[in-house]
């Protein structure tokens, strides 16, 4: 399991995936944001190969990219924060798991300025009448943003509860390959945060 990182200042990203940095700003991401995602990916598959040591490499590299490049309530960054602290011994990560709950919870704002996804449509009808209900959709995208983010902080205040909390990586990464979004897009952001949180081994 190898976690160097692979994206480059110019020309195309190297990843699987293989989006450029055009289409990389056209979605509102950056670099940054797709170097995160890998790394945290990264650290749910050195889980479930059982590579602890990959795992804690990955968790690392994803906070130091979470610290320098996500704002203070970003929940990436209260999952970069767990998912390393799950990696050191307890007395070590219990701050960082203190300060992960805390983003977690603060970070209402931060969910209300993502933008629902655009969806395609065949035709200008379902376009117009795309338009017309847009808020009702809207809205609808926020309750399934909150949703996210309650299960999220449950997780997180089991964990710091000593109830456990964690999952299964093998599970984690199931989820995330059935359910993560194809295109880039604010809701993938979120949704990366809340399923790769806390795997266990």
């Amino acid at each position: 399991m190898n976690c160097m990182k692979t994206t480059t200042s110019s020309g195309p990203i190297s990843v699987a995936e293989g989006w450029t940095a055009a289409e990389l700003l056209n979605a509102g991401w950056s670099e940054a944001d797709l170097e995160w995602e890998r790394l945290t990916v990264g650290v749910a598959e050195a889980l479930a190969a059982v590579d602890t040591e990959a795992a804690r490499q990955c968790a690392g590299q994803a906070l130091r990219v979470a610290r320098a490049h996500f704002e203070a309530a970003d929940p990436r960054l209260g999952t970069s924060l767990a998912n390393f602290a799950l990696r050191l011994p307890e007395q070590a990560g219990a701050p960082l798991m203190t300060e992960a709950r805390s983003i977690w919870a603060a970070c209402g704002p931060w969910i209300d300025r993502l933008r629902a996804p655009r969806v395609a449509r065949s035709s200008l009808f379902h376009m117009r009448m795309e338009e017309r209900s847009r808020d009702t959709y809207e809205d609808r995208w926020r309750e399934k943003w909150r949703e996210l983010a309650e299960e999220a902080r449950a997780r997180i205040a089991a964990l710091a509860a000593g109830a456990g909390g964690t999952l299964p990586a093998s599970v984690l990464c199931d989820r995330w390959r059935r359910e993560r979004p194809a295109m880039l897009n604010d809701t993938r952001k979120l949704m990366a945060a809340v399923i790769l949180l806390a795997p266990e081994a």
